[in-house]
């Protein structure tokens, strides 16, 4: 009886350390992310300030594309909301459909991230590259380095289903799709700030 006892207060403590591990975890991360919102916060600075700063090349409403723009930004909005499905079946320990509402975040970040690369391609083909003016360094700074994150982002998707598939749903996986369920809804967060403060002011 006392060796039943032990046993189960070993596997309580335990089971509290990793969830104060996985807690930390999380914690950690948010404080990742407020050092990321200064980086795109100053990056956003920047472009306010060169916006303007055309040097006699196109400005925004001769170059952006809204319809493009918009098939991309609604990829994105809908992955996280695939995503927020995810986080659901996780709750519900249903690993089979985490890795299948995984598989369709990152089919539709792919379609974000191949909408961005065709227009940075298109611009740089017509001459508009982020040499021709402080306005362009600007725009491909900031639009790029969002693009830079979701890759980021797409290539962690990858890596949470190998780990899925390997290990299944347990303490170490859970705070892992937590983490990357906070660095994706940033990730929109943000795009939806450059959707209407770059293009949509942009067009204007």
């Amino acid at each position: 009886m006392a060796t039943e006892t032990l046993h189960h207060d070993a596997h309580a403590d335990e089971h509290e350390h990793h969830h104060d591990a996985g807690a930390t975890k999380v914690f950690g991360f948010w404080v990742y992310l407020m050092s990321d919102l200064v980086i795109f916060g100053s990056l956003f600075a920047t472009y306010a300030v060169l916006m303007r700063g055309t040097a006699g090349g196109p400005t925004g409403a001769d170059i952006f594309e809204l319809p493009l723009i918009l098939f991309g930004t609604f990829a994105l909005l809908i992955s996280s909301f695939t995503f927020g499905m995810g986080v659901l079946a996780m709750n519900a320990n249903r690993v089979g459909q985490v890795k299948m509402w995984l598989v369709v975040t990152f089919l539709l970040g792919l379609c974000f991230l191949g909408m961005e690369v065709y227009e940075f391609h298109h611009l740089i083909h017509e001459g508009y590259g982020p040499d021709r003016s402080g306005f362009l360094s600007a725009f491909f700074t900031l639009v790029g380095t969002h693009g830079l994150h979701v890759t980021f982002g797409m290539i962690w998707i990858l890596v949470m289903l190998v780990q899925l598939s390997t290990k299944g749903l347990n303490d170490k996986t859970r705070p892992r799709i937590l983490c990357l369920s906070l660095f994706w809804h940033f990730l929109d967060i943000v795009w939806i700030c450059v959707f209407s403060f770059v293009y949509l002011m942009g067009v204007l």
